[in-house]
C-alpha cells in the first residue's frame, strides 16, 4: 500500500475527543490550527445546519464540499483535509491503491455489514500485523475484536473518507460476486478445466452462465478499475488453483485479483459474448473488440484476443484511450528537431515513410496521430490495419481478413482503385505487401506503414531480406523512424541525482559529452506512482531521412555497420543519443534506456567533462 508516516503533529489548541468525529469540533480545530479563518466558522456551521442527512456524512466530506480558502492559500480540499486530521490524531495517511489490495484475504477478515458499520476496512494482512484503513481515527471500538480474532497487532491508517466508503463497497461487492458465481461448481474442479484435464471427466457441467449477475458485475468491476489504473492491457489467465487478474501499467504487469476457475472461464466467456466472438468455441485463438464508455464518459475501444491454454483460455484485452492514441506528435516525445524532421518526411507528396520497433513501442499510435494531423477535408486517407486498432472518422479503414483472402497487399490493391492520397500498411510482413508498397509510391501516392527491427537502418536490410531490389528501395524509400517507449520519472517525488561520467559512456555511445547544462534525476517513490517512481511513457526517436549520398549506399549486398556509420556521421541520433537527452532533461533514468534500447555496436569510450 502507499503511506508515509507523518510528522509529528503540533500541540492543538481544540481537543478532538474520543469516539465519532462531529462537525462541530473538526470545524472548530480548524481555525485553532489556522486553516480556516474564525470569520468563515459561522457560515460553515450554518451550511452543515442546512445540509441533507448531516448527521450521517463524514465532517470533513461536508467541510470538503464548501469549497473552503485555506489560510495558508489554496483550497481544502478533501485531501488536504484528511492529510491534515492525520497529522491531528498522529495517524498515517494513506491512500488505497485497489492494485497492492489481497481482496479476497481482507475481505473475509469481517463481515460488510462490520466494517460498514465501524467505518473501517482491511487492506493487507501478514504473519507480522493487519494494516486498517479508517476515517473514524478515534473511534476504535472495533480494534480489540479484530486484533482478538485475527492475534496480530493492528496498524492504522487514515484514509479519505468517500475512498473508504468506494472501495469498501466495492471489495465486498466483487468478492460477492465472486462467491455467488463460484456456486455448486467448486466442488466440480475437474469440470471446469477446459483443456487437457477435461477428458479425464467428460460430461460433467459446472460451468457458470456468462450472463449470469455476479460474473456481470465482475467483467464490469474489471474494467472500471482498469480505466482507473491508467491500464493499457488486461490479463486474464487460468490456473488450475486460482486464476489471475493482471493490468499492465506503464509496461509493467500487477496482479489485481484472484478468481477460481469456474469464475475465470465464466468471467472470459462473458468477455466474448460482449466482443461478439464465438462463445462455443474454445479450441482455437479468437479475436473481438468491444466500443465501450469509461467512467469519466469517453468512447474507449478494446482489442480482445484470446488463446487456450493448458487450464482455460487466456484473454488479453487491449485499451486504446482516444486521448493516447491521438496525441500530438509534441506530446509523443518529439524533441523540435526530430518534429521538424518528421512533419518534413510525411508532407512530401509521395514515397515510404516507415516506423519501426518491436510490438508495444508505440507504432500504432506515432501513425494514428500523424494520420490525423494529416486528413485534412480536401485529402483521401485510406488505412490496411490487422485489426482496426482504433476507429477514426477521419480516413477511410479497411480491416484484414485472412479467411476471405483479404491480406495487406490485396487490401493495398484495392486501396489503389479508391483514388487514395495517402495509404497506411499496418504492417509490411512478405515481399507482396512490400512490392505493393512500392508500387503505391511509385504511382504518385505517400505510403505510411511499420516493420519490426531494431532500429532505422537495419529496415533496409529487412526489405533487401524480403526481396524488395535495391534501385526500387532507394528511389522510393523516404525515410525511417525508429522508436521505443520508456517509464517517465514521477514528478511528485523525483530527487536530482549525479552521474558519474562512467556511467554517462554506458548510454552515450562514446560520441556525446557530459552535458554541462544536464540536471538528471533519480526515482524515489511517492503515493501518486504506487512507490514505483514512475508516472507515465514518453517515446525516443531515431528518425533517418534518406538523402542522395545515403540512398546511394543502399545496394543489394549492403554492409549495415558501414551504412549505420555514415548515417551517424551525416548526423542521425541514435535511439540511444535520444535517451541521453531524456536522461539529461530528467525525464527518465540511464537503467529505463538501457532497458529498451538495442545493444551499442562499439564499447563506449569515457566521454570529456
Amino acid at each position: 500500500m502507499e503511506q508515509h508516516p507523518m510528522a509529528s503533529s503540533p500541540q492543538p489548541a481544540a481537543i478532538l475527543p474520543p469516539g465519532r468525529l462531529l462537525f462541530e469540533q473538526v470545524a472548530t480545530a480548524l481555525v485553532a490550527d489556522g486553516l480556516v479563518a474564525d470569520s468563515d466558522l459561522e457560515r460553515v456551521r450554518f451550511s452543515a445546519q442546512g445540509a441533507k442527512n448531516a448527521s450521517e456524512v463524514h465532517p470533513l466530506v461536508l467541510l470538503a464540499n464548501l469549497k473552503l480558502a485555506a489560510s495558508g492559500g489554496g483550497e481544502l480540499g478533501l485531501e488536504r483535509l484528511t492529510d491534515w486530521l492525520a497529522k491531528r490524531t498522529g495517524t498515517r495517511y494513506l491512500r488505497i491503491d485497489p492494485t497492492r489490495v489481497d481482496v479476497a484475504s481482507v475481505t473475509a477478515l469481517v463481515s460488510h455489514a462490520y466494517a460498514r458499520r465501524h467505518r473501517f476496512l482491511p487492506l493487507a494482512v501478514d504473519s507480522e500485523r493487519v494494516l486498517v484503513a479508517t476515517s473514524e481515527p478515534l473511534a476504535q471500538e472495533w480494534r480489540r475484536d479484530l486484533q482478538h480474532l485475527t492475534r496480530r497487532p493492528i496498524e492504522l491508517a487514515l484514509v479519505n473518507p468517500l475512498d473508504l466508503h468506494r472501495y469498501t463497497m466495492e471489495f465486498y461487492g466483487v468478492t460477492r460476486s465472486v462467491r455467488g458465481a463460484g456456486g455448486d461448481a467448486r466442488s466440480e474442479t475437474s469440470s471446469t478445466l477446459p483443456s487437457f484435464e477435461q477428458l479425464v471427466e467428460l460430461g460433467r457441467a459446472g460451468d457458470v452462465n456468462a450472463d449470469d449477475q455476479h460474473i456481470v458485475h465482475i467483467v464490469d468491476w474489471l474494467l472500471q478499475y482498469a480505466y482507473e489504473q491508467r491500464a493499457s492491457d488486461i490479463h486474464l489467465e487460468p490456473r488450475r488453483d486460482m486464476g489471475r487478474m493482471r493490468f499492465r501499467i506503464d509496461g509493467v504487469l500487477h496482479k489485481v485479483f484472484e478468481v477460481p476457475p469456474a469464475v475465470m472461464t465464466a468471467v472470459v466467456s462473458r468477455i466474448k459474448v460482449l466482443g461478439r466472438m464465438d462463445l462455443g468455441e474454445r479450441r482455437r485463438p479468437q479475436d473481438g473488440r468491444i466500443k465501450t464508455r469509461s467512467p469519466g464518459g469517453r468512447e474507449v475501444e478494446m482489442r480482445i484476443s484470446t488463446m487456450p491454454t493448458a487450464f482455460g483460455e487466456k484473454c488479453v484485452m487491449r485499451i486504446f484511450d482516444p486521448d493516447a492514441a491521438f496525441k500530438s506528435i509534441d506530446q509523443l516525445g518529439f524533441s523540435a528537431q526530430e518534429a521538424a524532421g518528421w512533419n518534413t518526411l510525411v508532407e512530401q507528396p509521395h514515397g515510404i515513410v516507415l516506423v519501426t520497433g518491436p510490438t508495444g513501442s508505440g507504432k500504432t499510435t506515432t501513425l494514428y496521430s500523424t494520420l490525423k494531423r494529416l486528413a485534412t477535408p480536401d485529402v483521401n486517407v485510406c488505412t490496411v490495419e490487422d485489426p482496426i486498432e482504433m476507429i477514426a472518422p477521419e480516413f477511410n479503414q479497411m480491416q484484414v481478413q485472412t479467411n476471405i483472402d483479404l491480406d495487406f497487399a490485396s487490401g493495398v490493391r484495392t486501396l489503389l482503385r479508391q483514388d487514395p492520397d495517402i495509404i497506411m500498411i499496418g504492417e509490411i510482413r512478405d515481399l507482396e505487401t512490400a512490392q505493393m508498397a512500392v508500387q503505391a509510391s511509385l504511382t504518385g501516392h505517400l505510403v505510411l506503414s511499420t516493420l519490426h527491427t531494431n532500429d532505422a537502418p537495419s529496415a533496409i536490410t529487412r526489405l533487401l531480406d524480403l526481396g524488395v531490389p535495391h534501385y526500387l528501395l532507394a528511389s522510393t524509400l523516404n525515410g525511417i523512424l525508429a522508436q521505443r517507449l520508456v517509464r517517465t520519472l514521477c514528478t511528485h517525488c523525483k530527487v536530482p541525482h549525479v552521474l558519474e561520467a562512467a556511467d554517462w559512456a554506458v548510454l552515450a555511445d562514446g560520441q556525446m559529452a557530459y552535458p554541462d547544462a544536464a540536471t538528471p534525476y533519480r526515482p524515489v517513490g511517492c503515493l501518486e506512482c504506487r512507490r514505483t517512481g514512475f508516472m507515465g511513457r514518453i517515446g525516443l526517436y531515431e528518425l533517418l531521412p534518406l538523402g542522395s549520398r545515403l540512398r546511394g549506399r543502399i545496394r543489394a549486398d549492403m554492409d549495415l555497420g558501414a551504412f549505420s556509420r555514415e548515417a551517424r556521421g551525416a548526423g542521425l541520433r541514435t535511439l540511444r543519443q535520444a535517451g541521453l537527452e531524456k536522461v539529461a532533461l530528467g525525464l527518465t533514468t540511464i537503467e529505463e534506456v538501457l532497458s529498451v534500447v538495442p545493444p551499442a555496436d562499439e564499447p563506449p569510450s569515457l566521454p570529456d567533462r
